[in-house]
């Protein structure tokens, strides 16, 4: 399991991610009241650092708070906490919270300081089965709550969802609402059927994912035809492909759901054109400014 690097960003401050240390009447800690963004690092550089920030923002607009930050003062706390980390590949966490107040309210008072916190963590090697063999999922109902566009740390729900995959020994599980498709629990969810990449649209129902944004615009890159529309469930179970994409891991594809084989039971020739053109996108923008 990849470590997290020793330096942490915490309030203005660079220091030990051992030392560091938030309230515990933090509204984080006691109502998850807080927003979070995860950005992959290619080869030292941030990937789609912008669209991060601007879901970060979009995240902090929906829960009525002010960005803390602008982009450029991000883009510079990252590059401090990245400089160890050299050419190597990574992924940096940003999380917003509240902040701190004397007591415990559910409505807010006025004046709070937020907390800012960041940290970045080394990316091992994607193992080479889950890209020549594929990786297992599940499905279920969607049990989460209706503002899932809000990239909130309140994820109980998704960690339960989670760990319904592990205990069938599967990677993901996707999840179900009314008959249709939504997304995972941690990641967007792309059915190929007839020869067409279908994904939901966006809306309160999922997160408007960074990555999968990236997959629709390689699709117009391969000449694949894309589409964002409603998938019902009985697309998803007789489709051709199943990919999940995500900010850590770039696309991945699913191979068996629910113990049945998706197509041939094999990542199929369209997930290898895309994975080879996401690996060509990134070495692409390799030395080009992150901003």
């Amino acid at each position: 399991m990849s470590k997290p690097l020793p330096i942490c960003y915490l309030n203005g401050a660079y220091l030990p991610l051992s030392e560091a240390r938030v309230s515990p009447l933090d509204r984080a800690f006691l109502f998850g009241d807080a927003v979070y963004e995860v950005i992959p690092v290619y080869g030292g550089r941030p990937f789609r650092l912008r669209e991060h920030l601007d879901r970060l923002n979009r995240s902090l607009a929906a829960i009525r708070m002010p960005a803390p930050r602008s982009h450029p003062e991000w883009a510079a706390i990252c590059a401090q906490l990245l400089a160890p980390c050299g050419e190597a590949d990574c992924y940096a966490y940003i999380q917003v919270s509240r902040g701190v107040e004397h007591g415990r309210n559910h409505a807010w008072p006025d004046g709070l300081t937020p907390t800012l916190f960041a940290y970045v963590t080394a990316l091992d090697p994607l193992p080479a089965a889950m890209l020549e063999q594929g990786v297992p999922a599940v499905t279920t109902r969607d049990i989460r709550w209706a503002r899932r566009d809000i990239k909130s740390t309140a994820l109980l729900a998704n960690i339960l969802l989670k760990k319904m995959a592990a205990d069938a020994g599967a990677f993901e599980t996707i999840l179900l609402e009314n008959g249709e498709l939504t997304e995972g629990s941690s990641t967007a969810v792309h059915v190929i059927s007839d020869g067409v990449i279908h994904a939901p649209p966006n809306g309160h129902h999922i997160l408007p994912g960074t990555t999968r944004d990236v997959v629709t615009e390689l699709a117009t890159r391969l000449k694949m035809d894309c589409t964002t529309s409603r998938v019902p469930e009985a697309m998803l179970r007789s489709a051709g492909e199943i990919w999940l994409s995500f900010a850590t891991r770039g696309v991945l594809p699913v191979t068996v759901l629910d113990g049945k084989a998706v197509g041939s039971g094999k990542p199929g020739p369209w997930f290898v054109r895309m994975h080879a053109a996401f690996i060509d996108f990134t070495r692409e923008l390799a030395g080009t400014p992150a901003l």
